[in-house]
């Protein structure tokens, strides 16, 4: 299990900068999650700061044993703070993002001063623990993403249980007599992070490609600082089931503070995905299909059914291939089929190597028998995968898609696939799927 925490850094937080009564909402929420770490006892903090060293085309982790830093630059150079560094698992992760080829690493200036957006968390948080300070940069968003699931990989490693706080304000432009003026993409761009923080709880991969497809004009023009810590966040995330709670937002002087927490559980593989993993990843490293044991369910080996297997890395597919209806003597032996299918012969992707087998997020779909149907009104994309058909073209999409909302669009998609156009005749059929992650 993964805690990680979505935190605002407004200076005026700290006692003997602000008078305590600014922002009581943040306040308390930032005590709540100083109280649940307590508790939770990690062994270091992940503390992702945009007003670190940035750098245009480097993620910048910084080096060394120990920093220090005090709030001179907001009038109160007396409130002083010191962290020691968890150099093992900062030196981990970048050799992790080397291994990934993702441009981050100890390299550069060499700062040891913490800034404010480590040091206001900080302030509530203690300085007992040791932390990890990542920067952020001018690089796409999805390596930031990426440089969290290296992270979450050092972290496991090394055995070292983490909390990751992503320290950052939403918009700066809330207000026409605020710091920063008034721009209305500045609550368009708050009310979306709301709302994808509120997604998250429903489905962990839709949370993160909505958040990863934000548009940098809006970003610009709402004048946010801490999107790119939230991504890191989300990528320290990858792969697993998450639960979120949005703790406050509030926006009293035209910049807005968005505390949020998130919980992320690797929920435990069923037999089937199991089974779908370890012949893949025999077959990459040695070539071999994996031999079906007797402890498999009895389902497994007595029963037929087509079987997709789709398989996902950092939340975008890598690789699907099925059967509609079945071709094996049994379940499991279509698992083998189709599961080194799509880690090696799906025609839109390479054939997956064995650098990548750490990274495979797996689903194993087995579908129930095909149904003719009159029309497109009787399907309902949530419950029903869609298979259409004109002559010998055929095309098949499988329930519960992210993207896919509208029956409109399972049916086109279908059509697509099937390279059948919407103006030829063609019969349509719906069927169930029993899926596994």
């Amino acid at each position: 299990m993964l805690k990680a925490y979505l935190v605002p850094h407004p200076p005026l937080l700290v006692d003997g900068i602000g008078k305590g009564g600014e922002v009581p909402d943040t306040r308390r929420a930032l005590e709540e999650i100083s109280a649940e770490i307590e508790k939770d006892n990690p062994d270091t903090l992940i503390i992702i700061s945009p007003h670190s060293i940035l750098y245009h085309d480097y993620i910048h982790i910084a080096p060394g044993k120990s920093a220090s830093g005090d709030f001179g630059n907001f009038g109160a150079g007396h409130i002083k703070l010191s962290v020691e560094y968890d150099d093992e698992l900062a030196v981990e992760i970048a050799k992790t993002a080397e291994f990934y080829e993702l441009p981050a690493g100890l390299e550069g200036e060499k700062k040891p001063e913490l800034d404010h957006g480590v040091m206001v968390p900080l302030a509530f948080l203690g300085t007992s623990r040791k932390i990890v300070r990542v920067s952020i940069s001018g690089l796409p968003v999805p390596l930031h993403y990426f440089l969290g699931a290296a992270i979450s990989k050092a972290a496991k490693k090394l055995n070292r249980k983490i909390a990751v706080i992503a320290s950052g304000d939403m918009s700066h432009k809330l207000k026409a007599d605020g710091p920063y003026g008034l721009a209305p993409e500045g609550a368009e761009f708050d009310e979306l992070m709301q709302n994808i923080c509120r997604g998250a709880q429903c489905a962990s991969e839709s949370f993160f490609k909505k958040l990863i497809s934000v548009s940098n004009s809006l970003r610009e023009k709402a004048g946010e600082c801490g999107y790119l810590s939230f991504v890191i966040l989300a990528g320290c995330l990858d792969g697993m089931s998450v639960k979120s709670r949005v703790l406050c937002y509030e926006a009293p002087f035209g910049v807005g503070y968005l505390t949020a927490a998130f919980t992320g559980e690797r929920e435990p593989e069923s037999a089937f995905v199991k089974l779908a993993r370890s012949n893949i990843e025999e077959y990459i490293k040695t070539g071999k299909v994996t031999e079906l044991s007797d402890g498999l369910p009895k389902e497994m080996l007595t029963q037929k059914a087509g079987v997709f297997v789709s398989i996902k890395k950092y939340g975008n597919l890598r690789g699907c291939i099925g059967t509609i209806v079945p071709t094996q003597a049994n379940i499991a032996l279509e698992i083998l089929k189709n599961s080194i299918s799509a880690a090696t012969e799906d025609p839109r992707f390479p054939p997956i190597g064995a650098h990548e087998l750490d990274d495979l997020v797996l689903s194993v779909d087995v579908l129930g028998a095909p149904e003719a149907i009159e029309s497109a009104d009787e399907l309902d994309v949530l419950r029903y995968g869609v298979i259409v058909t004109s002559g010998y073209k055929r095309g098949l999409l499988l329930p519960n898609l992210d993207g896919v909302d509208t029956v409109e669009q399972q049916v086109g998609i279908a059509l697509q696939k099937a390279g059948i156009n919407k103006s030829e005749p063609y019969s349509l059929e719906r069927f169930e799927v029993i899926r596994y992650k």
